[in-house]
């Protein structure tokens, strides 16, 4: 048995391996692009969930209208930095509604991903967005503004 595949061994030509390796080497290059290219979108998601959930909890707490969309959209820039949404193409709106007690604030948050330090990829756009509505408490206490 084992004389069997020496013998199958032996009879191989000197340049298959080589051939085989030049045959599949692209396709597992491409593979492991397109791992990268979705961990890379995966994490833009997260990132603009992220951006308008802390968006919309940031502007409940204002108290007017005008500083909620104010307080919110500088909370959705700092939230961006850290999650790296910096290509500048986020598009952020905070929605105040009536902004009464029981009402809810809106935040939305779009975001393009580019890949283009990737191979292949680099003509590739993903838009990603999120929206999130926070509640105003109802038993909140509203200070006059100044």
């Amino acid at each position: 048995m084992s004389a069997r595949l020496i013998s199958r061994a032996a009879t191989r030509q000197p340049g298959q391996s080589l051939a085989e390796l030049a045959l599949v080497l692209p396709i597992l290059l491409l593979l492991a692009t397109a791992v990268v290219g979705v961990g890379r979108v995966i994490q833009a998601q997260m990132g603009v969930s992220g951006v308008a959930r802390e968006s919309a909890r940031t502007a409940v707490r204002a108290d007017s209208p005008t500083d909620a969309i104010n307080r919110g959209l500088d909370r959705g820039q700092q939230v961006a930095d850290g999650y790296h949404l910096t290509n500048g193409s986020l598009r952020l709106s905070v929605d105040p509604g009536s902004f009464s007690r029981g009402g809810s604030v809106v935040a939305t948050a779009r975001y393009q991903v580019t890949l283009g330090d990737l191979p292949l990829l680099g003509w590739l756009r993903i838009g990603v967005a999120s929206t999130h509505t926070e509640r105003i408490d109802l038993y909140r206490s509203q200070w006059p503004t100044r």
